[in-house]
Parts: C-alpha cells; sequence; structure tokens
C-alpha cells in the first residue's frame, strides 16, 4: 500500500509517501468507507449483514454498528470509524450522514488541492463554511419544540425510525419511546432537566411480533425470585442492592487448619454456614424485604428469606442493579465489612420503590420494581422473531431514545429530508460570492458536498436524484431570496418525501430532526476532513530485522 521513497531508503527505515499521493489514498480510503454506508441512508436504505470471525451474524443498517465491526486498515479509515462513534455517542443518530459529509468534503479538498489552491486556504474556507452554516441553521431553520408539543417529539421519533428496523411500525413505537423518556426526566443538583437515556431498560424477548412488544412503568429484571416459596408481590419495598454471595462461605484456599478432635470439625461447618445467615439477618434487621444480588443464594440461606417473608433475586446483572440502586436511593453494597472489620448494614442503604412484583409477561417471568423514590425508571419489553431482529431493535431504539433526550433538552428541531442541506446549500454558494478572497471556492465546494445527502436519499428510494434536488434547490432559491414575511418562505421547510417521489413542507409531514444532531454532525465532519485534509506525509517504521547470522558472530 505504502510505496517506499527512493530518496528516504538510504537514511530513513520504514516507507514514506508524501505529498498527493497520500492525499489521493486518504481520499479513496475515506470514499470506500462512505460507499459502505452510503447504501443505508435514509427511510429507504437497506441493510448490511457483517459476519465476523467466528461466525457472529449481525444485521444493522445504522452507520456506527456497521463500522464499528469492520476491521479498517488504513488510518485515515479509522477516523471515520471514530466519527461515527462519536456522533453515536453524542446524538444518537445522524451516524450514516456524518460519514457521507466528512468523505464528500475531503473529496472535493483534494480536488481543489490538484488545482493548485493551497490546503491552509481549503481549511480557512471550510471552517468560515462550517461556521456560517450552523449561524443559518440555527437562525433561520430551527423551530422550537414548545410551538409543535408532543407531536413534534413523535414526528421526531419516527423521522428516526424511518429509516431501521422499526419504520413499519412507528406508530407503535414512537410514542412508546416519547413516554419512556418523559418517563425518566430527572432534574440535578444545578437544576438542569436532564433526560438519561440509561435509565430506560430494554428486555429483549423472542417470540411473538413486534407489534406485541409493550411499555412498563417501572424498571424491568429479567430475572424471577430465588424460590417458588417467596412472595411474588411486595408492597413499599425496602430494596437491598447486593454484589456478595449469600452462600456457605468456605476457607480461603491455602488456609490451614489442625485439628484435634473430630468433634472441632463440625462446629467449623456450622460456624461456616452461620456466617452467612448472621449476614443475611442484619440485612433483614436493616429492614430489607427485598434482596438482589449479582452472585448466587444458598438454599439454606433462602429458607431464612422465605421466613421473613422478603423476596431474594439471584443472579442479576450488575449494570442493572447499578441503575436499580440510582433509580431507588439506594446504594450497591460489595461488601458489608466496616473500617473496623466488624460487618454491619445500615438502613441508609436501602433503596425504597413502591411496589415490586414478579409478572408474567409472554413466557417469560419478569420482575418489575414499580414507583421507585429517585428517579422514575421506564422498560421496554421488545418482542421480535429472532435475536438478529431483537437486537437490530434494540439499537433502532437506542437512537430513537438519544434522539428524543437531545430534542428535549435543546428544545429545537429542524425539518428532515435533505431540507437543512438544501437549504444551507443555496446559502453557502450565495455567502460564497460575497467573499472577493481565494476561500470563495472552498465555501462553494463545501456547499456543494451537503448535497450529497439528498441526493443519497433519493437515489436509495429508487427517485431520480438529479431532479428532485434540482426541485428542491428551486424551492430553496426562492425562500432565500424572498422578502421576510413572504409567504415563499415557507419554502424553508422543504424536504424530500422519498414514498412519492417528490418535494413537501416537511415540518407539516412531520419529518424532523433535533437541530442539535445537524449542527454536531456539521462540525464533526468538518473536523474529520480538515484533520485528514492536513496530512501530507505518512511515514511508516518498519521494525529493524536482525539477521540470524550475526546473532551468532558468523
Amino acid at each position: 500500500m505504502f510505496q517506499r521513497d527512493p530518496r528516504a531508503g538510504a537514511f530513513l527505515g520504514g516507507d514514506r509517501v508524501s505529498g498527493q499521493d497520500i492525499r489521493d489514498q486518504n481520499v479513496i480510503a475515506a470514499q470506500s468507507i462512505a460507499n459502505i454506508v452510503k447504501s443505508s441512508l435514509g427511510p429507504m436504505g437497506l441493510d448490511k449483514m457483517l459476519v465476523d470471525n467466528i461466525g457472529e451474524v449481525t444485521i444493522s443498517n445504522d452507520g456506527a454498528t456497521i463500522l464499528s465491526l469492520l476491521s479498517v486498515e488504513h488510518p485515515a479509515g479509522k477516523i471515520f470509524v471514530d466519527l461515527a462513534q462519536k456522533q453515536d455517542k453524542e446524538v444518537g443518530d445522524g451516524t450514516t450522514s456524518v460519514v457521507i459529509i466528512a468523505a464528500e468534503l475531503l473529496r472535493r479538498a483534494n480536488e481543489l488541492v490538484k488545482a493548485k489552491i493551497h490546503p491552509t486556504t481549503i481549511i480557512t474556507g471550510y471552517r468560515l463554511a462550517c461556521k456560517e452554516a450552523v449561524k443559518f441553521l440555527q437562525d433561520q431553520l430551527s423551530i422550537k419544540v414548545e410551538a409543535l408539543g408532543r407531536d413534534a417529539l413523535i414526528s421526531v421519533a419516527k423521522t428516526t425510525m424511518a429509516s431501521k428496523i422499526l419504520g413499519n411500525d412507528d406508530d407503535l413505537f414512537a410514542p412508546m419511546a416519547v413516554d419512556a423518556m418523559q418517563a425518566v426526566k430527572t432534574i440535578n443538583m444545578r437544576g438542569d432537566i436532564k433526560y438519561p437515556v440509561k435509565a430506560v431498560n430494554v428486555l429483549k424477548a423472542h417470540g411473538r411480533s413486534a407489534r406485541e412488544s409493550l411499555f412498563v412503568q417501572g424498571y424491568a429484571l429479567n430475572n424471577t425470585v430465588a424460590s417458588q416459596a417467596m412472595k411474588k408481590r411486595i408492597v413499599n419495598a425496602k430494596i437491598a442492592c447486593l454484589d456478595i454471595n449469600l452462600q456457605k462461605t468456605r476457607m480461603q484456599l491455602g488456609v490451614q487448619i489442625l485439628v484435634d478432635d473430630p468433634d472441632q470439625l463440625e462446629d467449623i461447618r456450622k460456624r461456616e454456614a452461620e456466617i452467612t445467615l448472621e449476614r443475611i439477618r442484619k440485612i433483614l434487621a436493616a429492614g430489607a424485604n427485598v434482596v438482589l444480588t449479582t452472585k448466587g443464594i444458598d438454599d439454606l440461606c433462602l429458607k431464612e428469606f422465605v421466613e421473613a417473608g422478603a423476596m431474594a433475586v439471584r443472579r442479576c446483572r450488575k449494570e442493572d442493579l447499578r441503575r436499580i440502586a440510582k433509580a431507588t436511593g439506594g446504594q450497591l453494597v460489595s461488601s458489608l465489612a466496616n473500617l473496623e472489620g466488624e460487618e454491619t448494614f445500615e438502613p441508609s442503604y436501602l433503596g425504597a420503590a413502591d411496589e415490586v412484583v414478579q409478572e408474567r409477561i409472554s413466557d417469560d417471568e419478569l420482575i418489575l420494581v414499580k414507583g421507585t423514590k429517585v428517579v422514575s425508571s421506564a422498560s421496554i419489553v421488545l418482542r421480535g422473531a429472532n435475536d438478529y431482529m431483537l437486537d437490530e431493535m434494540e439499537r433502532a431504539l437506542h437512537d430513537t431514545l438519544s434522539v428524543i433526550k437531545r430534542t428535549l433538552e435543546s428544545g429545537s428541531v429542524v425539518p428532515g429530508g435533505g431540507a437543512v442541506e438544501s437549504a444551507l446549500n443555496i446559502y453557502l454558494e450565495k455567502f460564497a460570492t460575497t467573499l472577493g478572497s481565494r476561500e470563495q471556492l472552498a465555501i462553494a465546494e463545501f456547499a456543494n458536498a451537503l448535497l450529497s445527502i439528498p441526493k443519497t436519499l433519493a437515489v436509495n428510494a429508487a427517485k431520480d436524484s438529479t431532479e428532485l434536488v434540482a426541485k428542491l434547490r428551486a424551492y430553496h432559491t426562492a425562500a432565500q431570496n424572498a422578502p421576510a414575511n413572504d409567504t415563499k418562505k415557507a419554502f424553508l421547510r422543504y424536504g424530500l418525501d422519498l414514498l412519492h417521489g417528490q418535494v413537501r413542507d416537511n415540518v407539516s409531514a412531520g419529518v424532523l430532526e433535533p437541530a442539535m444532531g445537524k449542527v454536531k454532525s456539521l462540525k464533526s465532519a468538518y473536523e474529520a476532513a480538515v484533520a485528514l485534509l492536513r496530512i501530507d506525509d505518512a511515514i511508516q517504521c518498519v521494525p529493524e530485522q536482525k539477521n540470524e547470522g550475526d546473532a551468532h558472530g558468523h
């Protein structure tokens, strides 16, 4: 892949690629990654099937998921994989489009460099363009969510789902996701309102159809009570979350006990059993009536719980317990020993909930923690034909929840379906002509790069992209040239309708995206493209190889 530079050969160990060659390589790497995810953009996007080296299959059309499963060799490619993951982390959606825009920006920049324009000039131009684009997006294109109400949130959810496996059932899942996010609203110390996506617990149960997925108020655990004799429902629960093994304690390995009298052995055994029982009594004495632990519980110990009328659940997932502890105001306890070495259990470690109940949902028994005191929690139980579908549904739901969170926290949305990109394209082209400096060219290229989104959307929907994008640009030009209170200003909201292959007002059609997601993806795409554009030399170091002969002194 790297050619050896003859000039460097004598003095430098390793390979060196510089100048135009390395730029071309970077562009090819970026393009090839963008081309992989390109066909999965938009409501008509197709899925990818990835098989790893042990034969695990993943079917997905979430850009970040696809890229993270690819093994990318080229360093420039890795930057793009990282880019998609950052977008996934920060916004949750728009991972595919951010990669497409970045690759397009890089390709166009490379063409400019070939036309003898210095990379620094291009970077300055891109920076200006990005800044102006973000400003225009926030001033002109974004719409406050308050003006649109709950419907806006459902529309945002539906827009995200449109390109995913849940798209056909968005009438069921969109309101469900909005309810789940609104259920976990919390106010932190500084008084900011937060919507933690993690507080929504997503459980997967296969069997039945996707339409039979359900939303549960409360935190659902995929476990059952440890013994059939226990109560299945406890009201006013006091919950102890433990990371402790409640089995008969054995001596540590390597401890030797010398016994003279066989009766002493019996005493040791008894004491071993007693230690655990004492621990359990301490926990119950503190007022716990629900005990959840990540490890096992012995039959001997179950008896204690049954007699006390408490509920015990073993082998819970640690992260579930962390979240339950947080939601109920309890603490995840990993050892009962305090600083003095005595074992105690304080009532303050307990979390509180209105009720803990074991319910049968389809074929599975789940434990629901309802009415948690500190953070109200929500759970969604997904149903589906097989595991691949469930995994993809979970990823789609995660994206949707993240997007709703961003919309609720930032409070503004923009029309989807290529509307933003087309509007920015027109605006930046006009902006470029107002500059008398050489950055003009770079800004015009930035503007054109944005059009790759509506074009790709149209191509994936099997429509004529050239015609649709031309129509869209005509509407946006009219909108931006119109005086302030003209009716044509409404054309700013126009985007693509991919089902019917035409242009329409996407705000009234309910195709919305969080404004913050668009701003982030513009900035990230710009930064990734610039990072690669700055590179004009790649030196790959090769470790020195010692000849066998020299080592033996021959």
